[in-house]
């Protein structure tokens, strides 16, 4: 409230202070500075008036959290910022896994499926093992001489993708910061599909922990929206969806990707004549004298635009940088449900994710990862077995009286999710420089690289110049090449073309 009376005080800034009362002053009738202040309150709130309630944040430590929630809930939203356990570096315990409330019978077919879950899951940590230190000794002959430092990092190479068969209900930790806005959009549809239950109990303790900070929070908090009358809910409930259309979906999907993770949809009109005339109109310089290439490559070659190569993203403050904000990009894409938990943290590349408790159906539906299709044989078994126990566990957790939410927890990491997604060149850009690096998550480098080679099909003036971290800091000049010290990824990628890319870990 300090923030909207500033607006209109000619005396200068308002500080909280002025406007905190006393704490008797909280109990005053209706007419005290107290109400009038919490009257102001409303009518900003009511009136859309929201830039005011962004000043105050709130930085929670969650913990004991399913990755299903923070893929459907937390992290599907672009007003946030998380640091979370990593499922690729952190080797996952059997205990730590979400329990729903259940019957009985429901109970015991889940735990059992998560039991099996776990057991694929250390299995194949073994069966990937060797197959990652073959791969890492390709790219590090030396590693021979460091068999400590050769098997931890084979270790987690391989527990990489041995997640895959993991349930989504696995927990998390993480530190989760959002301003006092978002907290009253959460209050306000927590009740959504897909994980309403847990993200419910997950935002009342949150709401909770922030009124004993601040009780007069309260003074415009609204009551969560019931799943009922959400729209998701009426679609679900009383139009065609099913198991039928949700099959012909998938079928229609795939067959448009024609064999990629992500195939570029459309663009935003003349993306390079869109660029260029921004950038003539920061510099008040006509056409005649800068060509659409030139003045792409102005904004986008790391040699002409050093500001790239810098280790923060200054982008969205340089005017060059700005001027990319005027092309754009849809893809549709399909990635595991893991890898789009990678792709979602890119809070600027936004996408349209979909309603799980629709579309998944009674049949397996997955993204092979690449390392278990190489290692064919027992691996390619174990993912297999758990794959299906996956499917099966859920559909018996379904038959003993079990929620549509409890049994799509136990459907696996990869779990195949379709979406279609947009962006900006300029936070496309940025993407693709964290994304294209070789130690990035297997299977959204692979989307990048996909997205890259498109663009730089369509519009050669802008796609060859989205390129790995490496790449761009050679161009600007910047030593060493590889921003990344001892996790050097051990191929110089700088040295490629994007079509000579390739990798396996």
């Amino acid at each position: 409230m300090a923030a909207a009376r500033t607006c209109t005080s000619a005396a200068g800034p308002i500080e909280p202070a002025d406007v905190a009362g006393s704490d008797s002053a909280r109990e005053a009738v209706v007419g005290t500075a107290v109400e009038r202040r919490n009257t102001l309150a409303r009518s900003l709130y009511a009136a859309g008036h929201h830039t005011t309630f962004q000043h105050a944040h709130f930085l929670f430590l969650l913990e004991d959290v399913s990755r299903q929630l923070v893929w459907s809930f937390l992290h599907a939203h672009p007003f946030a910022n998380s640091e979370q356990v990593s499922q690729r570096f952190v080797a996952v315990d059997a205990a730590a896994v979400h329990i729903p409330e259940l019957p009985a019978a429901a109970a015991s077919a889940y735990r059992a499926t998560v039991a099996l879950q776990h057991a694929a899951y250390r299995k194949l940590v073994a069966a990937l093992a060797p197959v990652a230190e073959a791969e890492l000794l390709r790219r590090f002959p030396g590693w021979r001489r460091r068999r400590t430092r050769l098997a931890r990092q084979s270790e987690r190479k391989a527990q990489e993708v041995a997640r895959a068969v993991l349930p989504v209900a696995t927990h998390t930790a993480l530190y989760h910061t959002i301003s006092c806005l978002t907290l009253f959009r959460y209050r306000r549809l927590c009740d959504q599909f897909d994980a309403p239950e847990e993200t419910r109990a997950l935002v009342g303790a949150m709401v909770a922990e922030a009124l004993a900070h601040d009780p007069d929070l309260a003074v415009v908090l609204e009551d969560p929206i019931p799943l009922e009358a959400t729209p998701e809910h009426e679609i679900f409930t009383q139009s065609c969806v099913g198991a039928a259309q949700s099959a012909s979906f998938r079928t229609e999907f795939d067959a448009a990707l024609g064999g990629l993770s992500s195939r570029l949809l459309g663009s935003g009109g003349d993306n390079v004549a869109n660029v260029a005339a921004a950038v003539r109109a920061v510099f008040g310089v006509p056409a005649a004298n800068l060509n659409n290439e030139e003045a792409v490559r102005l904004c986008l070659d790391p040699a002409r635009n050093p500001l790239l190569g810098e280790d923060l993203n200054l982008t969205t403050l340089s005017k060059l940088g700005r001027c990319l904000h005027h092309a754009h990009y849809t893809f549709a894409k399909k990635l595991s449900h893991a890898a789009d938990s990678q792709d979602q943290r890119h809070r600027m590349t936004p996408a349209a994710r979909p309603l799980l408790t629709a579309l998944v159906g009674s049949d397996p539906d997955i993204v092979l990862p690449r390392m278990i299709a190489l290692a064919g044989g027992e691996a390619l078994q174990i993912f297999n077995e758990a794959v299906a126990r996956a499917w099966e566990g859920a559909s018996a957790v379904l038959r003993e009286g079990g929620s549509r939410e409890a049994a799509l927890y136990l459907l696996p990491n990869s779990l195949a999710v379709r979406f279609v997604e947009s962006s900006d060149l300029l936070n496309l850009h940025h993407k693709h420089k964290l994304r294209l690096c070789y130690n990035a998550q297997e299977e959204i480098w692979q989307a990048c690289l996909d997205e890259a080679r498109q663009i730089a099909a369509r519009e050669p003036a802008i796609g060859r110049w989205l390129l790995p971290p490496c790449a761009v800091r050679q161009l600007a000049g910047r030593t060493p090449f590889c921003p990344e010290g001892d996790r050097f990824c051990g191929v110089p990628v700088w040295r490629l073309q994007p079509e000579q890319y390739h990798r396996i870990v």
